[in-house]
C-alpha cells in the first residue's frame, strides 16, 4: 500500500475508534508496529494514552454522585445526565488464575459504577439491573464501556441509564441500569422512600 495512503487510512482508523492501540493497527494495515508509530509522529498524533488524557480533558463534566477515583476504570468523557465513557484494562489481579478469564463482577462493577458516575445529583444508589455476558473478556483486554441516559425523571427519581462494554469494536457486555437519585436525603420522607433499594450491588 503507498504510504499516503496508508496514512489517510490509519487517520481514518482513529477518526473511527480514538481507542485503537498500535497494536490493533498493526493487524489492520498489514505493516510492523515501528511503521505504525513513524506514521503516527508525521500526521501528529499522540500514541492512544494521550490520545484519551486529551479527550478527557476537554470532555469531563464534574461527578457529584462518587468519587471520581471511585468509577471503575479511566473515565475519558463524562457528560451529567447525558453519557460517559470508561476504559478498563483487565490484568493478573481481575482474573481467575487457571484461565485468564476477567471475574464477571469487575466489568459488571465498570458498568454499573459508570452508569451511576453520570448522574446529576449528589446520591445515586442502583436500584435494578438486567445485565447480559455476551463473551468472556480475557487478561490484557481493554474493556471501554459507553453509557446512556435514556430516561429521566429529574433531579428525585429513578433514571434508566443503559450501557455497553467493548473490546475492540466486539460487544462483551451490556446492561441496562435503574438508578435512584436524589439530591439531598435530608429529611425523613426521602430517607423513607429509599427503602427497598437494593444496596447489596456493587457500585464501586
Amino acid at each position: 500500500m503507498p504510504k499516503r495512503q496508508r496514512q489517510q487510512q490509519l487517520s481514518q482508523h482513529i477518526d473511527d475508534n480514538p481507542f485503537i492501540t498500535d497494536q490493533e493497527l498493526t493487524r489492520k494495515l498489514k505493516v510492523s508496529i515501528q511503521t505504525i508509530r513513524l506514521d503516527r509522529m508525521e500526521l501528529g498524533i499522540p500514541e492512544v494514552r494521550e490520545r484519551l488524557k486529551l479527550m478527557a480533558e476537554r470532555s469531563l463534566d464534574p461527578v457529584k454522585s462518587l468519587p471520581l477515583d471511585e468509577i471503575i476504570g479511566e473515565v475519558i468523557d463524562l457528560q451529567l445526565d447525558q453519557s460517559g465513557i470508561s476504559i478498563f484494562e483487565i490484568k493478573a489481579e481481575h482474573v481467575f488464575s487457571r484461565t485468564g478469564i476477567a471475574r464477571g463482577h469487575h466489568i459488571f462493577s465498570q458498568a454499573n459504577s459508570l452508569a451511576v458516575g453520570i448522574m446529576n445529583a449528589e446520591i445515586a444508589l442502583t436500584a435494578s439491573a438486567d445485565i447480559r455476558f455476551v463473551r468472556s473478556v480475557l487478561l490484557e483486554e481493554k474493556c471501554v464501556a459507553k453509557a446512556y441516559v435514556r430516561s429521566n425523571t429529574g433531579p428525585s427519581g429513578k433514571a434508566k441509564v443503559e450501557v455497553f462494554t467493548y473490546v475492540g469494536e466486539e460487544l462483551v457486555f451490556q446492561g441496562t441500569f435503574t438508578v435512584y437519585r436524589n439530591a439531598g436525603l435530608d429529611n425523613e420522607e426521602s430517607k423513607d422512600s429509599n427503602k427497598g433499594v437494593d444496596n447489596d450491588a456493587d457500585r464501586n
